[in-house]
């Protein structure tokens, strides 16, 4: 029997596996079989990870991996032979095993870009991973049982973008819920960009900066965090923040077991994948979600780190690893609307469409925030285990946004 083998269970391994799965199913063939290799059998709903509760954000997958006929396989990947096209994984227990593959999609996902400052390990917390994330909430709760200071109360956010700024519009409502309404919570984003939002561009800056400006959050523009230690930061301006609390949002790179994958690569570490998804230059190796360096439309847009377009990827991706397979013609990648919706706390939110980010209906920022609502809690999670549904949501053709 012919093996799609996936790597990872992210929304790129999931979607992956789901639409090999239709594909397979609407053309009746029982001689492909589909594995995911990933540490957990669930979904780490990371773009969730700046609010609290972080804990309950996993969705089980097992009984949708068993309505659509897709095995699991507990480990993590370690090694990539591709002269062999086999795997080598370790199993909970740290034992060493493999897995041949007839094609591979990798689908492993990103890691935060740790950097080599001082005090950073020891100090820096972050919202990449469900431990992670879950080991800052804990922090955050511990504060309450140290003295009130000024270092308690205050957190910085190194970096202004897309999670920066969700993570840091959030703090002042979850601050307050642990210390009480009558302390008065100190946030600051620190970012390199020349203003408020600057990484986002102009048409969503205005939003972010009267966000911001009522929330109370401070920015320090045109500036990086360059050394952390256990009572704050010192920037590479020479100034100064006490802080018990400093969370590192900058910068992510394609998971490391892409650099065992024969391919071009873009600075991210991100592979480089033709349209219809396979790594350039390889026979058998296909790319999605944070992994893929792709090409959304045919004026130069590329697909970004982030759930909307790795659910797109993962559905492409399977369907035609398993087209390639059985002879059917694969399906060329395209996805030409590009739309963020930033949570802003308290505040709201904005939704914008295009990759120039130009704020547009709903413009009202409590409906933006209802829908942001509506996106985190529903429409990025799995389908129910449930075959029919779950195949038909695999449908590369269906619209993201």
């Amino acid at each position: 029997m012919k093996q799609i083998l996936v790597i990872g269970a992210g929304f790129a391994g999931l979607w992956s596996a789901l639409g090999a799965a239709r594909l397979l199913d609407l053309q009746g063939r029982d001689d492909v079989q589909i594995s995911v290799l990933a540490p957990k059998a669930e979904l780490h709903v990371r773009p969730r990870f700046y609010e609290p509760d972080v804990h309950t954000m996993a969705a089980p997958l097992q009984a949708l991996f068993d309505a659509v006929n897709v095995r699991f396989i507990k480990g993590t990947a370690y090694r990539i032979d591709e002269g062999r096209q086999s795997v080598a994984y370790r199993d909970p227990s740290g034992a060493e095993l493999s897995i041949g593959y007839d094609r591979l999609i990798m689908a492993c996902g990103s890691l935060l870009n740790r950097p080599a400052l001082e005090g950073f390990d020891q100090h820096a917390f972050d919202v990449d991973k469900i431990d992670s994330a879950t080991r800052l909430e804990e922090h955050l709760k511990s504060l309450a049982s140290q003295p009130d200071s000024p270092a308690r109360n205050t957190v910085v956010v190194a970096g202004g973008g897309f999670t920066g700024i969700e993570t840091a519009t959030e703090l002042p409502t979850r601050l307050r819920a642990i210390f009480g309404e009558q302390v008065t919570p100190r946030i600051v984003v620190v970012d390199r960009g020349a203003k408020i939002g600057a990484a986002l561009g102009a048409g969503i800056s205005p939003a972010i900066e009267a966000a911001s400006t009522e929330l109370g959050i401070e920015w320090i523009c045109g500036a990086t965090v360059a050394s952390v230690d256990g009572d704050g930061v010192l920037l590479d301006n020479g100034q100064r923040i006490p802080a018990k609390t400093v969370i590192w949002t900058v910068g992510f790179k394609a998971n490391p077991l892409t650099e065992q994958i024969r391919g071009e690569r873009d600075r991210q570490g991100r592979l480089h994948v033709d349209g219809n998804l396979k790594v350039k230059g390889n026979g058998a190796v296909y790319a999605a979600g944070d992994v893929a360096y792709a090409a959304c439309d045919e004026v130069g847009n590329y697909a970004v780190m982030s759930c909307q377009h790795a659910i797109p990827l993962g559905r492409y991706a399977g369907n035609n690893a398993a087209a390639e397979l059985i002879g059917e013609a694969p399906m060329t990648y395209s996805q030409p609307k590009y739309v963020t919706c930033l949570d802003l706390g308290a505040w709201g939110a904005v939704y914008t469409e295009g990759w120039d980010r130009q704020v547009a209906p709903p413009e009202d920022r409590f409906k933006a925030k209802q829908l942001k609502q509506q996106i985190n809690s529903v429409w990025i999670y799995p389908p129910a285990a449930d075959k029919v549904a779950a195949l038909a949501a695999a449908d590369p053709l269906i619209p993201v946004a």
